[in-house]
């Protein structure tokens, strides 16, 4: 416990974050990280990754590996539209990503074995499962997980800056934390073993009641405060007056050496420094502050809580945020037809509200950059942690595709990306990789070297062994002009 203007404070994460009451502006955040030897160094072309992460397993079928000569089992309700890009064949309702598709390549090959929602941990690690509990659902995360890409970019970016303090959260999570809306707690979004100090800064948008789906209707201002909790200044206390009150800063230090021989002493120190951080710097509250935007932009984007999430990714990325990940999650637990997990109602559900949402707040958040400037540093990554069954399945009054990791696709764009670019081949049901098959291995070690990271860069595993990030993958050069 410790005392806040005359309280008694829990130390927890949020309590400390409640002391922080006023907040940063995002500048001066690593340009990239300096490795600690000339083998790690390697040209960045990114400042930031936005990371799209369109939970669920997008059907490759209905979006960007159309197969329209297939048989009728295979092939899917919807028909190709003519994109930019010469061979891509791209779903009917996608026709704003259709006319942008100069401005990003199409992976049609991405592949990996875990034919469940735990690929979760392959796309935002690069690395399989580690055996664990995993709870009920198994899919919660452990401290036995790989980190996720955004911890440790978080991890090198502090190691860089030695005793300093980060200006702003180094990786963002939004709208909330991969589940949580639907009651789960996903592995793979985590620091895992790097300790959770490089957790994700994540904030918490609510839902209307249990069974709401904000991802599927127009959403008031008042439901999207992406403001941090405990970052609202106090009523009438001025930053001034907060730095005069030492006491506070004697409590924390003195809670720290009551600490040191307890568990996770160093997480707890980092987790104070970070509070204190956002205490003594100015604007967080403002990058977090949606309402700063204007509406035409906002319109653009779409009032739905998918399209604004994508609207403050950018913001992120503008204030300093190096990784930034936005998902459009599972809203509603146990229902398959609330996120892109298409077993039932695939054809309504993805003429509805997927596959419409999707082309508009995509290319919005493609011009925006754009039009900032910030596509050029900024590098957006599209994908899911599966795609689904090539057969086509018709359940009497339903219809969907069931899970499969063999084959799927993602996009990148911006940070020299080679918009138009195809890479990869699938086959002539969309089943398995003809052509160029693209582990997650070689996704996390094509995103790390763009932030001039080499993938053999190595950090202390669970055992404090140093791992390479990547061992098994390899940047994929020919994305790049």
């Amino acid at each position: 416990m410790f005392t806040v203007l005359g309280s008694r404070q829990r130390t927890t994460r949020r309590a400390l974050l409640q002391v922080a009451g006023a907040g940063m502006v995002g500048a001066g955040m690593p340009q990239g990280w300096a490795g600690t030897s000339a083998d790690q160094m390697v040209p960045a072309r990114a400042k930031s990754v936005l990371f799209v992460f369109l939970y669920g397993g997008p059907s490759q079928l209905e979006t960007f590996d159309m197969k329209p000569d297939a048989p009728t089992t295979i092939r899917g309700p919807f028909k190709p539209i003519v994109s930019r890009t010469p061979g891509l064949r791209i779903c009917e309702h996608l026709p704003r990503l259709a006319q942008r598709s100069d401005q990003y390549a199409v992976i049609r090959t991405v592949n990996h074995p875990q034919n469940d929602h735990n690929g979760t941990h392959f796309i935002q690690t690069g690395h399989p499962l580690p055996p664990a509990d995993r709870g009920s659902a198994n899919v919660a995360a452990t401290d036995k997980d790989w980190p996720a890409m955004g911890s440790v970019v978080s991890y090198l970016d502090q190691r860089a800056l030695g005793d300093g303090a980060l200006r702003f959260p180094p990786y963002v999570y939004l709208p909330r934390l991969l589940g949580h809306f639907a009651g789960y707690d996903i592995n793979g979004q985590y620091a895992g073993w790097l300790g959770k100090s490089y957790d994700p800064m994540a904030t918490h948008i609510e839902k209307r009641a249990p069974d709401d789906n904000p991802y599927f209707r127009p959403c008031e201002d008042r439901e999207l405060d992406f403001r941090l909790a405990g970052l609202a200044p106090f009523p009438h206390i001025t930053l001034d007056r907060l730095n005069r009150r030492h006491s506070l800063m004697q409590q924390l230090d003195a809670m720290k050496r009551s600490l040191e021989t307890a568990h996770r002493t160093a997480e707890f120190g980092a987790l104070r420094d970070q509070a204190m951080n956002l205490l003594t710097s100015q604007g967080i509250s403002q990058a977090f502050d949606i309402r700063r935007e204007p509406d035409r932009l906002r319109d653009r984007y779409g009032r739905d809580l998918f399209g604004q999430s994508l609207l403050m990714g950018r913001r992120m990325v503008e204030a300093g945020a190096r990784f930034v990940t936005v998902a459009w999650d599972m809203a509603i637990r146990g229902d398959d037809t609330s996120s892109w997990d298409s077993h039932r109602s695939l054809t309504r559900v993805m003429k509805n509200h997927l596959l419409p949402g999707l082309d508009r707040s995509l290319p919005a958040l493609l011009d925006d950059l754009a039009d900032r400037g910030m596509l050029d540093d900024t590098l957006v990554f599209v994908a899911g942690e599966m795609g689904r069954t090539p057969r086509f399945q018709n359940r009497g009054s339903e219809d969907g595709r069931d899970h499969w990791s063999y084959c799927y696709p993602c996009l990148f764009a911006g940070a020299g990306v080679r918009g138009g670019l195809l890479h990869g081949r699938s086959d002539r049901f969309a089943a398995y990789p003809e052509l160029d098959p693209v582990s997650t291995g070689d996704l996390a070690a094509t995103i790390y070297q763009s932030l001039g990271i080499a993938p053999s860069t190595r950090i202390p595993n669970v055992e404090g062994q140093p791992v390479e990030l990547v061992s098994s993958g390899r940047p994929l050069q020919a994305l790049f002009g």
